[in-house]
């Protein structure tokens, strides 16, 4: 089961001079790949007349992401959205996209001191950055008599279960969503109270 992973909670902006050149870093709290590249364009627009426009992004924890990527956007390969990457992913930064835009000064600084200076750029706005804990969730269906409503709600509230929707039928559907850790003992109890006859379907996230 994946543990407690941090997510970027508020945006960071930093400046980094090296040699002349200029590196804006923006980092964003964003939730999925549509967001990442919505934000991303708005940067591009923003910043029409820099050099490069670099930057990468991990979904979910960084230690199992959902879906990551990066760009160099015209440095040299591997110097720039690869660096970044490794940042986010060393600082567990999840749910972020990193854009690092560049104003060329007039000196090169060659492969090594860009990578250099695309970690450091990244580095120094992780080190401003706001994490935030999330813990993964279960989602559940439940199909109960009406009589056993009342106490399956007790159950839920004892294990921080919130309610997403209720239907009623011939029986009642509930559909909960809980901390992954409680799914056990929470699956355990409805057993016992109904013995056996709530019957319990997972649903996908």
């Amino acid at each position: 089961a994946m543990s407690h992973y941090s997510i970027l909670a508020a945006a960071v902006e930093h400046r980094l001079l090296e040699k002349n050149s200029e590196f804006i870093t923006f980092l964003q709290p964003v939730s999925d790949r549509e967001q990442a590249l919505h934000w991303l364009q708005h940067y591009r627009e923003h910043y029409k007349d820099a050099a490069h426009v670099c930057w990468a992004y991990i979904i979910g924890s960084t230690r199992q992401p959902q879906t990551q990527a990066f760009s160099d956007d015209g440095e040299p390969s591997g110097t720039a959205g690869k660096p970044m990457l490794h940042v986010l992913t060393e600082r567990e930064l999840g749910n972020c996209l990193a854009v690092v835009v560049r104003y060329f000064g007039g000196i090169k600084l060659g492969a090594g001191g860009l990578v250099r200076a695309y970690s450091a750029a990244v580095s120094q706005a992780a080190q401003q950055a706001n994490l935030q804990t999330v813990s993964p969730k279960a989602r559940l269906q439940l199909q109960l008599d009406f009589a056993l409503e009342a106490r399956v709600r007790q159950l839920m509230a004892q294990y921080q279960a919130e309610l997403l929707t209720a239907e009623y039928q011939q029986q009642v559907l509930l559909q909960v969503q809980l901390p992954l850790e409680q799914h056990d003992a929470l699956c355990l109890q409805l057993q016992n109270i109904s013995a056996g006859a709530i019957v319990v379907k997972e649903l996908a996230d």
